[in-house]
Order: structure tokens, then C-alpha cells, then sequence
């Protein structure tokens, strides 16, 4: 039976992201010669000879039009994705097309979020560190772009928390924000401006490239980050001052808040020498803190799914497609 407008469509954004999330968990990352992110991230390296040679000026301009370019054909191919599904499943009635619906949009979204592998490379940082602080440097070291030879094992440790905490938001929460406000196409223009500010977005020879890029995903990473942050915290009204306060001694407008979470619910001094000291009166971390802090991603996980699902089923129970 045909109707205009089905019955399930509040459902369709909260089952898809139980499906990516289903498939994360379970399989991880698609192939690297199928993965979308990897395909942003080689646009975005075709870019790297042509805009270091500009002038400040010309680099900035050409990094702008670089990425609108970029973030129209990823828009572009997720709409005709999110089309093709809703013009070919959505219009029948009944559980089935909404689970296939549902299925299909869960796969399309999986690319664009990565917590299992985020969980996985943690991880796996403490399990070097028991070997050696060299095996734990170079494994720290797939995840950070700084100098990790010269970090202790605390400030390993510290490093690959705040990785966590940092990249909660920036692989799992953020992409799902942006699903629920805007379906695909918000998740892969997210997942765009994340890849570009993480390829173009730092001093040196990128600055003013990646000007364009780093604030865009500052825009874009702003409320999710705080969501992050919030749960992080559990809502616990005696942490939310202190959040507020820690938040703002990163130099990332975004970052301090997941991060300053975790060292408040850790009760841990989490640094980055010259940069910044989050919750000063914590103990340093310890060993045992990599698993802590791990599962209380994963608790915070949670709640910002299920915040995002059902925010995304009030939505679309109150405006159309």
C-alpha cells in the first residue's frame, strides 16, 4: 500500500544510526579503496603542492575554494544516496521497508564515524606501554601528529586520554549530531570539514590554507563538543562550573570541553606541555586510567545517542522529508 507520507519516518534517523553504530561495533572500518574519508582525504592531498606555493592571501582564497568544491560534491553524491533510498523504499508502508530503509541509510552513515577503531588504537597504546615506552611512543604516535619520542609514559598516557576524549566527538558524536539535523548529507559534509581541518588546519606551511577549513570546523564541531562534554560529565551539577572553567585552557574553542570532561571525571592532571594543564589539582594518570577513561566514553556513548535519536524522531514527527 502506497502513502505520502509513512507512518515510520520519525524512526527512520534513530534506526539508522543504531544500524552504523551495529555495524561499527561489529565489522569496523569498510576497505581503505572503499571508504569514503579516505576519498576526501586524497581530494584534499591533491591540493597540498598547488597551495603551498601561494602568497598568505592567494592560499587562503584557493584553500576556501578548494574545500566548497570539495564539500559540494560530497553533499552532492550523499543527497542522491539519501534520494535513491527514500524515493525507492520509503514511499511503501509497513516494517519492512522501514528496516530496509533504515539498513541501507546505517551502512551509508557507517563511513562517516569511526568508534571502534578510535577505542581499539587507545587501547592499544597501554598494551605497548607495557612492552616499552618506545613500543608506546610509536603507537601514540598513529594517532597524534606531535613529537611523541619525547613524552614520558605519563604524557603518553595523558596524550592518548585526551585523543579519546578529543575524538569522541570528532569520530562518533559530531557526525551523528549532524545525521540528526540534516540526514547524510550533514553527516558527510561533517565528516568533510573534519578530514580538511585535520589535513590542512595547523601552523607552518598550511596556516592560511587551512584557515578556511579550521573554522568551518570550529562552527561545525561547536555544540556537539559541549553535548560531548556534557555527557561526559553525566550531568552532574557539581562538574559543570569546573567544566566550564577547564574548558576554555585549550586553545581550541571545541576540544576543551571532552577533554576537561575527562580529566574531571578521571580526577586526572591531563597536559600538553606548553599548551595547556587540564584539572591542575587532579593525580597524574596512571595505568589503570586507560581503561577507566574508555569506559567512560563509552558511557557518555550512550547518552548521546540516545539524546540524538530521539531529537531526531521529534524532528521528523514534526516537519516533513
Amino acid at each position: 500500500m502506497m502513502t505520502s507520507t509513512p507512518v515510520w519516518l520519525p524512526l527512520l534517523l534513530p534506526l539508522a544510526m543504531l544500524v552504523a553504530m551495529a555495524v561499527d561495533r561489529l565489522w569496523g572500518e569498510p576497505p581503505v579503496r572503499l571508504h569514503p574519508v579516505v576519498a576526501m582525504g586524497r581530494y584534499l592531498g591533491l591540493w597540498r603542492q598547488w597551495l603551498q606555493s601561494r602568497s598568505p592571501g592567494g592560499a587562503f582564497v584557493g584553500g576556501a575554494v578548494a574545500w566548497l568544491l570539495g564539500a559540494a560534491v560530497v553533499v552532492g553524491l550523499a543527497l542522491g544516496a539519501e534520494w535513491l533510498v527514500w524515493h525507492l523504499i520509503a514511499p511503501w508502508s509497513g516494517m519492512g521497508p522501514m528496516l530496509l530503509a533504515a539498513g541501507v541509510l546505517g551502512l551509508l552513515l557507517k563511513p562517516m564515524l569511526a568508534w571502534r577503531m578510535l577505542r581499539e588504537e587507545v587501547a592499544a597504546v597501554e598494551t605497548a606501554l607495557a612492552q616499552s615506552l618506545d613500543a608506546g611512543q610509536q603507537q601514540l604516535s598513529r594517532l597524534v601528529s606531535r613529537d611523541t619520542t619525547v613524552l614520558t609514559a605519563t604524557e603518553v598516557r595523558e596524550t592518548a586520554i585526551e585523543t579519546l576524549a578529543e575524538n569522541l566527538n570528532d569520530s562518533v558524536v559530531a557526525p551523528l549530531f549532524w545525521f540528526a539535523v540534516a540526514g547524510l548529507p550533514g553527516a558527510a559534509l561533517y565528516r568533510f570539514a573534519n578530514t580538511a581541518d585535520a589535513m590542512w588546519g595547523y601552523r607552518g606551511p598550511w596556516e592560511w590554507a587551512g584557515k578556511w577549513a579550521a573554522r568551518v570546523d570550529d562552527l561545525l564541531s561547536y555544540l556537539p563538543a559541549r553535548l560531548t562534554g556534557l555527557m561526559l560529565v553525566a550531568w552532574r551539577p557539581g562538574l559543570l562550573r569546573p567544566l566550564w572553567r577547564e574548558a576554555g585552557q585549550t586553545p581550541s574553542p571545541n576540544g576543551g570541553w571532552p577533554m576537561g570532561a575527562m580529566a574531571l571525571r578521571l580526577d586526572r592532571r591531563l597536559t600538553k606541555p606548553g599548551h595547556y594543564q587540564l584539572h591542575a589539582a587532579g593525580a597524574a594518570v596512571q595505568a589503570a586510567d586507560m581503561a577507566a577513561a574508555q569506559r567512560l566514553a563509552s558511557g557518555a556513548l550512550v547518552g548521546c545517542v540516545s539524546v540524538l535519536a530521539v531529537w531526531a524522531a521529534g524532528m521528523r514527527g514534526l516537519t516533513p522529508w
